[in-house]
């Protein structure tokens, strides 16, 4: 469907353009908006990654740039297309939402042939199914590297294809009533594993032998499979071999922490899994106190719990000391540029990306809107973003957190399964280990996966 695309219409400055019968669709349009205005009178945008808006795109002439996305409500991508219509108003977007289950079939098919999007919205879980349809940014790698942090791991043959807008990464949410009618305070905030325990045994309650309150929940796809990687980083454990093609799963460290999670229901018994399969849905009800979980799950909890009262507070730590790593992080990715697109398409994508990267709108849009801290170096003190609570937990902690590298999804599947079999199976935590191990690394053999933790800037402290 057409979503932004209209607004383009009625930001024109009719003094300065000449507007045709409608705003066109398409890609060779006879009708719609002329920019006949190079020089707008504009300041250059950026300080390493400069955009020079005084110039015409596409010699002026109407154009339609297809944008392909599975996240209409929160893509920050939207609001920086509304701003650079606003310079270019002969360019406009024509947004096709498709459904994450789809996604990344669909868009594939699409990009093999000459009719796919010009731009698309890209996760970097699908990196090697997307990678042979992406252009290389027209930008200098060094200029990136000055502006955005992570640039390098992303660098390939001195070029990058996309880098990382926002970084996202976990934290503990805390139904604040709950915390209140067990006694607890803001003091009680756990800062280590250990008070993280006993603060949940408080805020676990029963009804005789029925548990009727979990006090931390692990069950559903965002409980243990994404707390393991932060939990083996925090003890210096890397998810992945020296050499980064093979997984480091099946180790003491692992072992160790997930019989440690694993005595949290079994022995202290502060959630079942048998107290539903779905923790968000459970935290997002109030009958857990506690999960962990990354900055998407504030945009779940506003649209389908807006009456839930919470806090977050930063995932605890073996001691008081400084890890490590505090956890994995992952990069809400810059939009892709479909490399069989028609070259005055491609040639608006690559003017498009470089505004994107020098302005700062399209960076914020993606920080507020995936809860996550801007990768842009300029924006680390920003006023606005600093009023969001994740801006003020991650902002201490953002130079101890590792990028892996675009995660195999067989990682976080495969540790699902292993939690299903030591926590529902009766599966002994040796047996479990070993089987996940097993099963990720027969999958890591069919991809060219090669782990960036290396470049982890506190690498050398690994004994």
């Amino acid at each position: 469907m057409t979503g932004k695309a209209s607004k383009a219409c009625a930001l024109l400055s009719a003094t300065a353009l000449l507007t045709l019968a409608a705003c066109g669709s398409g890609t060779n349009e006879t009708q719609g908006t002329i920019d006949t205005q190079a020089d707008k009178g504009l300041a250059v945008l950026g300080d390493n990654v400069t955009y020079d808006p005084n110039h015409l795109v596409n010699e002026g002439k109407p154009i339609t740039v297809q944008y392909y996305t599975w996240m209409p409500d929160t893509d920050g991508a939207l609001d920086a297309f509304d701003a650079y219509t606003e310079i270019h108003p002969n360019v406009t977007f024509d947004i096709v939402n498709v459904a994450w289950a789809d996604y990344f079939t669909k868009l594939p098919m699409l990009l093999k042939g000459k009719n796919g999007p010009a731009v698309f919205a890209i996760h970097n879980s699908y990196d090697e199914v997307l990678s042979p349809y992406l252009a290389t940014y027209d930008i200098d790698v060094d200029d990136l590297k000055a502006d955005y942090v992570g640039v390098e791991a992303h660098v390939s043959d001195g070029s990058v294809r996309y880098i990382d807008a926002a970084i996202n990464t976990g934290n503990i949410y805390y139904n604040t009533t709950l915390w209140a009618e067990a006694g607890l305070t803001e003091d009680d905030i756990p800062t280590t594993w250990d008070e993280f325990r006993q603060v949940a045994i408080k805020l676990t309650k029963r009804d005789g032998e029925t548990l009727t309150q979990c006090g931390f929940n692990m069950n559903g796809d965002a409980g243990y499979s994404s707390m393991f990687e932060g939990l083996n980083y925090q003890k210096g454990e890397l998810l992945f071999s020296s050499d980064g093609t093979e997984a480091n799963f099946d180790n003491d460290t692992t072992k160790e922490n997930l019989e440690w999670l694993h005595d949290l229901y079994a022995e202290d018994q502060v959630c079942s899994t048998d107290f539903g399969t779905d923790g968000d849905k459970s935290f997002g009800n109030g009958q857990s106190a506690m999960v962990y979980r990354w900055g998407y799950y504030e945009g779940d909890l506003a649209t389908k719990y807006p009456d839930i009262e919470y806090g977050i507070f930063p995932t605890p730590t073996p001691s008081d000391e400084v890890p490590f790593a505090y956890d994995r992080y992952n990069g809400e990715s810059t939009i892709g540029i479909n490399a069989n697109a028609s070259a005055e398409q491609q040639e608006v994508a690559q003017d498009l990306v470089r505004f994107m990267l020098a302005d700062d709108t399209y960076v914020k849009s993606v920080s507020k809107n995936m809860n996550s801290f801007p990768a842009k170096i300029s924006l680390n003190d920003d006023e606005e973003l600093s009023q969001m609570t994740i801006f003020s937990l991650v902002k201490p902690r953002v130079d101890r957190l590792i990028w892996p590298g675009p995660m195999p999804s067989t990682i976080e599947n495969t540790a699902k399964t292993v939690f299903q079999n030591v926590f529902n199976n009766g599966m002994s935590v040796d047996d479990a280990v070993t089987g996940g191990q097993k099963t990720m690394q027969s999958d890591l053999k069919k991809s060219n996966f090669e782990s960036v933790e290396s470049q982890y800037a506190y690498i050398d402290e690994l004994k």
